[in-house]
Formats: structure tokens, sequence, C-alpha cells
């Protein structure tokens, strides 16, 4: 099966955290398309005397990366291409079967160009890369290929420009070749949008690497005057039966309130009004929210407070959580928190510091983290993956379609790729979605295909419920039967375990769902 996605602008190390997290973990094949923001990529063996400009000055970044070939710009206006294939060949990755591989990407440019109008394109002898009037004494170059080929699947890819801002090239010499110009669809004369260049791209791929069948899903950007915050259910529509969570208000669940009143703490339970409070507080567990009330992003679906944070993490709460955890007696405490993007660190000290209370005073306790993407930076997720939590969960929270609509300060393939992160740090992984948005069953299993690509170990999929006329509508009701549709679903794609229902939430039955991330973690190896 090919899976395309097309990802719209996605940082280049989190692009490159995806692909190595897809090349290690999914059996199927995928083309990843996407925009970069400014960034020089080097590849082994280039050269950095390539390089004309200090990149700090110019607002880029400069990655040394795995791909062959030199130098050369990555930035908007310009399509990347990620093909992650199982490649056939004879040599297992040999250099003939790479050479064959280029020839292969290329070709399909070549097809594209053509498709798009622009037929006077080729291959220059000797040299990668597709390029306009490659006959002439002046050929110019529009798409360059740098690869790399490993145990027969296939990395990296290709970079056609379509708008891009050619005067970037001016300051490397692109791909190591100082004798020969740049350009792009643009400067030669065709008149076409970025989606129309991934349509091209799509349907080519699909023809040429989806013989064994193919899907596509799409980050869409929101346009403007898309009302996303009207229509849908109304707010007060009476709720389906199965929707109605038993409300257990017992001694059990006061003594627990009581508690965490007394120690100061704050649970998610509460601030983002959990249907099932009542029967996880009376069984004596709770999530436990770090870093304060207040989050500094506003995702359209949760109740949390988005007012501007205004007081550092409290250095006393890993030790107040911790207390609570003992009292409490608890085998498995679950930490979650607002996010923090006004920290350098987006947070990641507290959830490393709380873990270290918690096992300090109660060893035999397992410890989830549900983390916010601390935007993607290596060394602050780094921090906590180094606390080795038990369980290391990260919301997806929706379809690839509606993500800017429902979390605008986050990203699906970022989200992909803090998981595939953490799962090559060797934690079991497990993420979350909320249905009802909008989104299709087919949409739903396109993003449980890329959870289990990057190798998530445990889902929980449930139903959105509107916490205010302010937030998201209710598009529908999912019924019991069609999350037992989409459990099978996900079983079926390898997923370790799959918890899903109308009241399911991200920490709900996590104990239990721990055990079976945990076991489908030594399977995998």
């Amino acid at each position: 099966m090919l899976r395309l996605r097309w990802l719209g602008r996605v940082a280049y190390a989190d692009a490159h955290a995806l692909q190595h997290g897809l090349f290690a973990r999914s059996a199927d094949d995928h083309l990843l398309l996407l925009e970069h923001p400014h960034v020089f990529t080097l590849g082994r063996g280039g050269s950095l005397d390539h390089l004309l400009v200090d990149p700090d000055a110019v607002g880029a970044e400069l990655v040394r990366t795995d791909r062959g070939g030199d130098i050369t710009y990555h930035g908007p206006g310009q399509l990347v291409g990620y093909p992650i294939l199982t490649v056939p060949g004879k040599r297992g990755g040999g250099m003939a079967d790479t050479v064959a591989y280029v020839r292969s990407v290329e070709q399909l440019l070549i097809d594209v160009l053509a498709d798009l109008g622009l037929f006077d394109v080729g291959r220059v002898d000797g040299l990668a890369g597709v390029w306009v009037a490659p006959d002439s004494p002046w050929p110019r170059k529009i798409a360059a290929i740098g690869v790399k080929l490993s145990r027969g699947r296939s990395m990296h890819g290709f970079a056609l420009n379509v708008d891009t801002d050619l005067a970037w090239f001016d300051r490397i010499v692109p791909c190591g070749i100082v004798d020969k110009g740049v350009t792009s669809l643009r400067v030669e004369g065709l008149d076409v949008t970025m989606d129309e260049v991934v349509d091209a791209v799509a349907a080519r791929a699909a023809e040429r690497w989806g013989s064994a069948g193919w899907e596509r899903a799409d980050v869409k950007a929101l346009p403007s005057d898309v009302p996303v915050k009207v229509g849908g259910l109304a707010i007060a529509e009476r709720k389906p039966e199965w929707l109605r969570a038993p409300v257990r208000l017992g001694e059990d669940y006061r003594a627990l309130r009581k508690r965490m009143r007394r120690l100061d703490l704050v649970t998610v339970c509460e601030e983002a009004g959990c249907p099932n409070i009542s029967e996880c507080w009376s069984d004596g567990t709770a999530t436990f929210m770090l870093n304060g009330e207040r989050c500094t992003r506003a995702c359209g679906f949760c109740l949390v407070d988005t007012r501007k944070p205004d007081a550092p993490p409290a250095a006393d709460e890993p030790e107040r959580v911790a207390a609570a955890v003992a009292e409490m007696g608890l085998r498995f405490a679950v930490l979650t928190a607002v996010a923090r993007d006004d920290l350098p660190d987006g947070g990641a000290a507290q959830f490393a510091a709380t873990i270290e209370a918690i096992r300090r005073r109660n060893p035999a306790t397992e410890v989830e983290v549900l983390i916010p993407d601390c935007k993607g930076a290596p060394a602050a997720l780094d921090v906590i993956f180094a606390a080795r939590p038990d369980v290391l969960n990260h919301n997806l929270e929706t379809v690839a379609r509606l993500q800017r609509a429902v979390r605008p300060s986050a990203g699906y393939a970022r989200s992909l790729a803090v998981l595939a992160r953490a799962r090559a740090a060797g934690l079991t992984t497990k993420s979350g979605m909320i249905l009802g948005l909008g989104e299709t069953e087919d949409e739903v299993v396109a993003a449980l295909a890329d959870l289990r690509g990057v190798g998530t170990d445990i889902v929980t999929l449930g139903q959105y419920l509107r916490p205010t006329a302010a937030h998201l509508p209710v598009r529908r009701w999912w019924t019991p039967e069609e999350f037992d549709r989409l459990k099978a679903a996900g079983e079926a794609l390898g997923l370790a375990h799959v918890e899903a229902g109308p009241l399911v939430r991200s920490s709900y039955h996590a104990r239990e769902a721990a055990e079976s991330g945990h076991a489908g973690l030594v399977d995998a190896g």
C-alpha cells in the first residue's frame, strides 16, 4: 500500500524524524510531500566551501544530513518529496540499485512536468536531477535529487522548484555545480499553484509506486472565510444514551477531591471536563496536570484556560505530585501538562523532575506522560525521554485534513515526528484522537496507519464533546458499533492496543493499555 501525504509546511528536523520512523517501522510505502522553511542541507561528502553566506545572517538553518549529494536549498515555493519505498533490486541497496532508483525518481518528475505543460526537460549526462533545455549549452536545473538507499528501502528524495525565490540559490553552489543555473516553473512561464503540482505528483506516484493500492490524506490550509466554530449539532441537543457516563460521587471520589485541594494540585480530569471523572476518581486514579493551569495554545476543542501564563512552573510541584501518588497508593500515575511555549524547554524539565520525584518516593509506580510537542525541539524532548517514562503519550487529536482548524498551533507531521523520536528512544508510545469534528472513517483509518507507521503502540479513540458554544461544534455522534469497527481496523494495522469508545479519553484504562503496549514493544524488538 502506498500512503500519499501532502503535509504543508514542515520543519526539516520534523520531516527527517518522521522519515526515519517510517523507514524503521512501517511495512507500507509512503510519499511525503511538503514545503520546508528556509534551510540549507549538506549531504554526505558535501563541501562547506559551497555555502557562500552565514545561514543565521539570512534566516536559514544549516543541516548536515544522511543523503547523498552536496549542498542544496529548501524553502517556501518548493515542493519536496520524500519517498519511503521498498525498492526492488538485486544488490540490497548497492550502487547499481541506487542509480536505477534515482533514474526512476527523475522519470517521475519528467512525466509530471510534461503533465503540467513543460516539455523541454530531461537529464544531463553525469549529473543527477531534472533539467530544462538539457541539450542546450545552458541547461537549468528545476529539480534536485538526493537519496539514501539502505536494506532495500529509500529515504530522502527530490525538490521541485515551483515558485521558489531563486535568489536563495545564489547563496550556495547548488549541488556543487559551478557552471549551471537553477530555474522554477514560474520562471519558465507556468502559472500553476502548489496544490496543482502536488496533485500531478500524487497522480504519477500512484501510477508508478501504487500497484498494490494507494490512499491519500492532505493537511489542508484553513481558508480565512471558513467559520469553523459554527454549524454542527446544537450544544443543547440531547446526547445519545451511550454518552451518558454514570456519576459516582462516593467516599473515594470525595476523598480524592479533598486530597487534590489540600496539596494544591491541578488535574486534567477537572480542567478539561472529562466525562469519566467520577468513575476514575471513585477508583482512586487521576491524571495530574503540570506547569500551571494556563495554556499558551488555543486548540478549538479544549476547555483549559488559554490566558497568558502568569508564573513559572512551581518548584515544589514535582514533590507535591509524588506525595499525592504515595497517599493514593497508585500503581500507575499519569502526568500531563498545559503547553508552555513561553518556556525555553516547553516545560520538559518539569516532566522529568516529576517522574524522578514519583520514582524516588514510589519505586514500584509506573508513570505515563501525555506531553505537548515542545515545538519539536530535540533537546527538550530528549529531557523527557531520558527520564524513561513507562509510556510516552502525545496526541494526534484529529485527522490530517482537520489539523489546522482543530489545533492551529500544532502540526500533523510534527506530532508524528515526536512519536517517531520517542519510539526510536526505546519508549512505549501512545497517541489519541477525538472524533465527531467532521472526519470520515477512511480518514481515521489513514491516521491510524500513520501512527502505526511510526511505531505507535497504543491508541485511544473517543467522542468529542463540545465544552462551550465558543468551541468547535460537534458534527456528529459516532456510535459504539463504529468505534468497535475502528478498534478492529487499528488492530488489523498492527497496533498493540486500541481503546475505542464514545467516552474514551487519553488516560482511560491507561494501566491496562500500558500492559498491552509494553508487550507490543517487546514483540517488535
